[in-house]
């Protein structure tokens, strides 16, 4: 004897399919999120002279170079000089000195055109370079100045300053 299936199993069941083959939209939401970080790069030329300079008569002698500075945009920073490595310290700013083996020759490096405040890193009365970052590249001129060249010896002098950049 063969049961048939209740109509109503067979009712539930194509309920079932049909709900199945319908159409329909869900929706929800994705973030999205980053960090972008502070930061600044900086690199020099050097600071040249000239290459043939008449130590008679020839003072005081000026030069220039460019710092390349790039922080990001909205970026505080300051930039300080180290006093060389011929001034005899750390913060011994006023002593600078570029080397020719045993002879010196006394130099400075100021923030501003007129040569009135010596770059240095804040202390010993020296100033800093100040400024914000624009997001590109911005140019800082050191300003450079030999006072004297009296009783100089003929040579190529040389002296490295140390660039701190902090942001």
């Amino acid at each position: 004897m063969r049961t048939r299936p209740a109509p109503l199993l067979i009712l539930a069941a194509l309920a079932g399919l049909i709900g199945v083959a319908r159409g329909g939209t869900a929706t929800n939401s994705l973030s999205s999120q980053t960090t972008v970080s502070t930061a600044c790069n900086v690199s020099g030329s050097t600071l040249a002279f000239g290459t043939a300079i008449n130590p008679i008569g020839a003072v005081p002698v000026d030069g220039t170079s460019t710092l390349t500075i790039e922080c990001t945009a909205a970026t505080p920073y300051t930039v300080a000089l180290s006093a060389g490595l011929n001034a005899g310290g750390a913060t011994n700013f006023s002593a600078r000195k570029m080397a020719n083996g045993a002879y010196t020759l006394g130099y400075q490096l100021y923030v501003d055109n007129g040569r009135s405040s010596v770059w240095g890193n804040g202390t010993s009365g020296s100033a800093v370079y100040s400024g914000t970052g624009s997001g590109g590249v911005q140019n800082v001129t050191i300003y450079g100045r030999l006072p004297s060249l009296t009783g100089t010896v003929p040579g190529t002098y040389t002296d490295t300053v140390t660039v701190t950049v902090t942001y």
